[in-house]
């Protein structure tokens, strides 16, 4: 099969690699698309986990089963699929209560295993036990079930936060997670969003906040409180990696209201500073929001089968295997909001 090997800090190679074959209790999954995420393109540039290399990444999977090995009744050859990476060990203090998302042993398809940007993707028994596998909803195709992965983060996060009727939410990031937390805001009856953005407002545009924020010509606190009267949102998200829009969250908010931290920051420059005061006196809530369970990501499925999120608006450059480095070069200038793989495409 091929498939894009990931050799060192920006080297991707497209390699023949043998077809994986399924031997007792494994499964082999044709991938028809692959997302690309932006912990892909961090990745790319910063190295993979423990400076590992030969590794096939990616993991906004969607593909249909080929071969099944024995033991296997869950899936069936001819079946089609989303696979997620998140796999988890079932008995840590986490796992026992639930938060699978936090397990002391996390590991993920893409870095401990080979992902979907090839042909085909190998899934031994502890993925099938342990990670997540889900059959997709009559006519939901393989290019929108792939967006199934990012969205399955943004409901969770928003569950956790009671994101609800009648909120003023404030996204911060116009990137595709923040698209994605506007569209699940709206979904779960937020009066209005106010989206704050930089490099991608025009591809932002026809998702429709109730109010864009240029952060560029605009202070985004200042906009904020004009056009909630002075109180501030309800709730804020953070769907950026830049430390000051943390910040910005928080005085941006009113009294007891919410604030997600959803992107993570920079591994070798982690820190923030907060207005503690603000926190302090007027009770704001900061939350971090990392992952899913299993059962979000079947109800991201859903979400999308339904239409409350409008997968369509998302990948808006399709690329084969060959073209994994363009396709980052567009997602990180903002000519792509999105970018889907396709292993079987030719350039």
């Amino acid at each position: 099969m091929r498939a894009a090997v990931f050799e060192g800090v920006e080297h991707i190679a497209v390699r023949n690699l043998p077809d994986p074959k399924a031997g007792p209790g494994d499964v082999v999954v044709k991938v028809e698309a692959c997302g690309l995420c932006g912990s892909d393109i961090r990745n790319y540039h910063g190295g993979l986990r423990g400076g590992v290399t030969g590794q096939v990444m990616g993991h906004e999977i969607a593909g249909s089963v080929v071969e099944t090995g024995p033991g296997v009744e869950r899936y069936r050859v001819g079946d089609r699929v989303a696979v997620a990476p998140d796999v988890s060990c079932g008995s840590c203090f986490y796992c026992r209560r639930g938060w699978v998302n936090l397990c002391v042993d996390h590991r993920m398809i893409g870095t401990h295993w080979p992902g979907g940007f090839a042909e085909y993707l190998y899934l031994p028994p502890v993925i099938l036990a342990h990670g997540m596998v889900h059959h997709l909803p009559d006519g939901l195709s393989f290019d929108h079930a792939a967006l199934s992965e990012p969205a399955s983060s943004v409901l969770a996060a928003q569950e956790n936060a009671g994101v609800g009727l009648r909120d003023t939410v404030l996204v911060i990031g116009d990137g595709p997670i923040g698209c994605l937390h506007l569209e699940v805001a709206r979904a779960r009856g937020a009066a209005r969003v106010i989206m704050v953005g930089l490099a991608r407002l025009e591809q932002a545009g026809p998702f429709r906040p109730d109010y864009l924020i240029d952060a560029a010509r605009q202070d985004p606190v200042a906009e904020v409180k004009r056009v909630t009267q002075g109180l501030g949102a309800d709730v804020a998200i953070v769907a950026t990696a830049v430390a000051k829009t943390q910040a910005q969250a928080v005085e941006a908010v009113r009294k007891r209201g919410r604030v997600i931290l959803f992107g993570g920051l920079p591994k070798n420059d982690p820190s923030t500073t907060l207005n503690a005061n603000l926190v302090h006196y007027g009770e704001i809530s900061v939350v971090g929001a990392f992952s899913y369970p299993a059962w979000m990501h079947q109800r991201a499925l859903e979400v999308i089968a339904s239409g409350r999120i409008d997968a369509s608006k998302y990948f808006n450059l399709t690329v084969g295997l060959d073209g994994i480095v363009e396709g980052i070069q567009a997602a990180e200038s903002g000519r792509a909001l999105k970018v889907l793989v396709k292993p079987w495409q030719k350039q």
